[in-house]
């Protein structure tokens, strides 16, 4: 498919909009709370899981480009995107409904979970419209600028599936 610039532009207008969006609902989301009676306990498990598994997707994406498959990469980074996305949804369910649990390891490990826990939040919140913008630029057959953005957002990303799974496998003991 061929894509004019002018629909690359709204996509990159929809995706900066949409990134705003989602920054602003996680920036706040602490604030929002709603009473339910469903027990939304099973989330972390299922968000951390989602987490870990587009980690894996990212890295089978990688090899099937590095081969030269550009149909399997599409494929895999289109899951992966969409895995991300549910991984968001549940996380934003999860910390609207259910209170929040603090870390309760003490000594070094509490020092180590933190800078994990911060690098991982920051880089997400900052990662996430170039996740956007590198995915329209390999929707769009934009192959140069996808490659340079993609050879930054990549290892950010994979870091970000990496480091939430260990984030959520160090709190686990705090959740009983």
């Amino acid at each position: 498919m061929s894509w004019t610039p002018q629909e690359i532009k709204r996509l990159n207008i929809a995706a900066s909009i949409f990134s705003v969006l989602i920054l602003l609902v996680v920036v706040f989301m602490r604030k929002i709370h709603i009473e339910t009676s469903i027990d939304f306990s099973f989330l972390p498990i299922f968000h951390s899981s989602l987490n870990a598994i587009a980690g894996i997707v990212l890295i089978l994406a990688y090899i099937q480009i590095r081969k030269g498959h550009i149909q399997n990469h599409k494929r895999l980074m289109s899951t992966a995107l969409i895995m991300s996305g549910v991984f968001l949804i549940s996380y934003v369910l999860y910390h609207i409904t259910t209170p929040e649990v603090r870390y309760c390891g003490e000594g070094p490990i509490r020092t180590i979970y933190f800078l994990l826990l911060i690098s991982h939040v920051v880089l997400s919140g900052i990662s996430f419209p170039f996740i956007l913008f590198t995915f329209i630029r390999g929707l769009t057959d934009q192959r140069a600028r996808h490659k340079k953005l993609a050879k930054i957002v990549f290892p950010v990303w994979l870091y970000i599936c990496v480091s939430g799974p260990i984030c959520f496998l160090m709190l686990y003991p705090c959740m009983r």
